[in-house]
């Protein structure tokens, strides 16, 4: 099996983009040695809700959205009367190719999709994962980009309700960043930002999600 160097240290099995970070792989880079990882120190800090490893200095809780900052987890309030702004269900997100966003990025030897296909999915909440699916690393993103972007890190961004009612992004340790709207600089990891009707969310190299808010008829 050939596998390549990631400038990040990662063994690769792809040659364009890390399979486990989504950095950018320099052409004619080595082959990298398949070397068995050990196992992580287990000293992140646990959710004192469901005891899951902290991801750094991340707000929320990867599995059970719990608030590192306020100390709450993400819950659905009651149903409300239909057409009321308090009405939560029937949010979606758009995810779609942004050439724009691309030509931005300016990534060398990287082509935008002729094929890239627009698709809009239900946005559930309390919480949903954006990353790529990988059975081996145990990533199972609820918006998987698998077969959408390689520049998307298995692990990239968390879309949270907070208990105000409101949708928020937060990176969480991502390798090419999580842009919202035209802002030139990145979400550091583990920062969030709130979000409204039309926002726009960058990842990976060419990808833009827009999220929808329900219809008020």
């Amino acid at each position: 099996m050939t596998t390549y160097a990631c400038p990040k240290g990662h063994v690769s099995e792809e040659s364009d983009f890390c399979d486990t970070c989504g950095a950018k792989i320099t052409p004619g880079a080595p082959a990298a040695p398949v070397v068995t990882p050990a196992p992580p120190a287990t000293t992140a800090e646990p959710c004192p809700n469901c005891g899951t490893p902290r991801a750094g200095s991340s707000r929320f809780c990867e599995d059970c959205g719990y608030d590192h900052s306020t100390g709450r987890v993400p819950t659905l309030v009651a149903p409300a009367t239909p057409g009321s702004p308090a009405e939560l269900a029937g949010w979606t997100v758009t995810i779609a190719p942004d050439r724009s966003y691309f030509e931005d990025n300016a990534i060398d030897g990287i082509e935008f999709p002729a094929d890239g296909k627009t698709r809009t999915v239900p946005l559930p909440p309390p919480q949903v994962r954006i990353g790529r699916k990988s059975t081996s690393k145990g990533t199972h993103p609820e918006i998987d980009l698998s077969d959408d972007d390689p520049g998307v890190s298995h692990s990239h961004a968390l879309l949270t309700l907070s208990v105000d009612g409101v949708w928020l992004v937060s990176d969480v340790g991502s390798t090419n960043g999580t842009y919202v709207n035209d802002d030139q600089a990145p979400l550091t990891a583990g920062q969030s930002r709130a979000l409204t009707d039309g926002d726009r969310v960058h990842v990976g190299a060419w990808t833009t999600l827009t999220l929808h808010a329900p219809s008020q008829a």
